[in-house]
């Protein structure tokens, strides 16, 4: 998600970039209007002021449209203010008049061509009005000559604001539209490559699954069939019994070498697969099984360790206690990863598989592995007959 926050990052820039372009706009027109002396100064500051109010609303209403919103109070009030904006400035498209551009610069981002194309066309319409009003009213001033108050110059500046508008509109929204299409094409191009990952993972477990079944079925039932003959003939052929004995025996190390190879490269689990599938067992067991997991995944590194450390736990749970209740419990922080397995109905001390010294004990496998990545298990009896079993890694992981 880092690639996709950066690519926000950059999109909300750009679109707020257009600030810019109206607080410098709005500049170089004020200090043209004082340096001719002919504009009052109430109405400046005004637009100043609601410009100010526009700029800090600005910046919701651009992050309601990157996320697809179009919050309908936002895109009035923002409005309204780049109206009064533009008004009180004079709304000429090089100055306070591009107030109406940006807002029409993000309005127009998400939605259909003809209803941008309606909007763009509505703004033009209205800034070259407020722009005519304003010169026509005489406290606004392009030019200090004397004929610039006629209806031909009036007719004139409608015609050059109309060309301006329209042609700074329709850059803002096509630069705009073209930024966010972006940007969700790489969400979109982001989440098919997290699909595809999946399925490749769902594609590689079927096909483990099928293998599974043609290496080890066959061995399976050959060894079924030579048991049950070597069961029959155990009383009236002895030798012949041994010697289909002798055959399952090495069907038995044939199959336990082809398991081995078959799980050779497969030997790193999945947690998320191994919760989902453990609390199935439970639950189908008749044990409630709650799961307590953060909202973020696990470290790469911690997971299959924690993964068979469930395994592990799960299958104690079904083997040694009569368990009504199963807590699974994973917290982590930067500084280090924690799972805690907790039960109900254990017996009053572990079982004889689980305590120390018991060679090739699901306990002792776990502790094997977490110390592999610096990690340690304890286990303890707690109050009204639970198990407690908790597993703890430093992070990060040294190497």
């Amino acid at each position: 998600m880092g690639e996709i926050a950066r690519a926000r990052r950059l999109c909300w820039w750009m679109l707020t970039s257009f600030l810019g372009l109206l607080w410098g706009g709005m500049a170089l027109s004020a200090l043209a209007e004082v340096g001719r002396g002919v504009q009052p100064w109430p109405l400046p500051v005004v637009s100043v002021v609601v410009a100010a109010g526009f700029t800090a609303l600005y910046p919701r209403l651009v992050n309601a449209v990157i996320e697809a919103r179009h919050p309908v109070r936002q895109i009035v009030a923002s409005g309204v203010l780049a109206v009064v904006v533009a008004a009180t400035g004079g709304a000429q498209p090089f100055g306070a008049g591009l107030a109406l551009v940006v807002w029409l610069a993000v309005v127009a981002v998400g939605v259909s061509r003809r209803r941008a194309f309606a909007l763009g066309a509505g703004t033009t319409l209205l800034g070259v009005a407020l722009s005519v009003a304003a010169a026509a009213s005489g406290w606004w001033h392009l030019l200090d000559m004397p004929d610039a108050h006629g209806p031909g110059w009036l007719g004139a500046l409608a015609v050059a604001n109309t060309v301006m508008y329209a042609l700074l509109g329709l850059a803002s929204v096509v630069s705009n539209r073209l930024w966010v299409w972006i940007y969700r094409l790489a969400v979109r191009a982001h989440e098919g490559m997290e699909a595809h990952a999946r399925l490749a993972v769902a594609e590689e477990r079927l096909r483990f699954a099928r293998d599974l079944h043609d290496l080890v079925g066959h061995r399976l039932s050959a060894i079924a069939v030579k048991t049950a003959l070597a069961v029959r003939l155990s009383d009236g052929d002895p030798r012949a019994a041994r010697d289909e004995m002798a055959s399952v025996n090495g069907l038995t190390r044939t199959a336990l070498r082809e398991l081995r190879e078959a799980v050779r490269g497969y030997r790193r689990l999945d947690l998320g697969a191994e919760l989902a599938s453990v609390r199935g067992v439970l639950e189908a067991a008749g044990v409630r099984c709650e799961l307590r997991l953060p909202y973020r995944e696990p470290p790469e590194e911690v997971a299959p360790v924690f993964a068979y450390a469930v395994r592990e736990a799960v299958t104690n749970v079904l083997k040694h206690s009569v368990a009504t209740f199963c807590a699974i419990t994973l917290s982590f922080t930067a500084e280090r990863a924690e799972l805690e397995v907790r039960n109900d109905g254990a017996p009053p001390r572990a079982p004889a598989g689980e305590r120390d010294g018991d060679a090739g004990s699901g306990l002792d496998g776990m502790r094997e592995r977490m110390a592999a990545v610096g990690g340690d298990v304890t286990v303890r009896h707690g109050a009204d007959g639970q198990f407690i079993l908790e597993a703890v890694v430093s992070l990060p992981i040294p190497g």
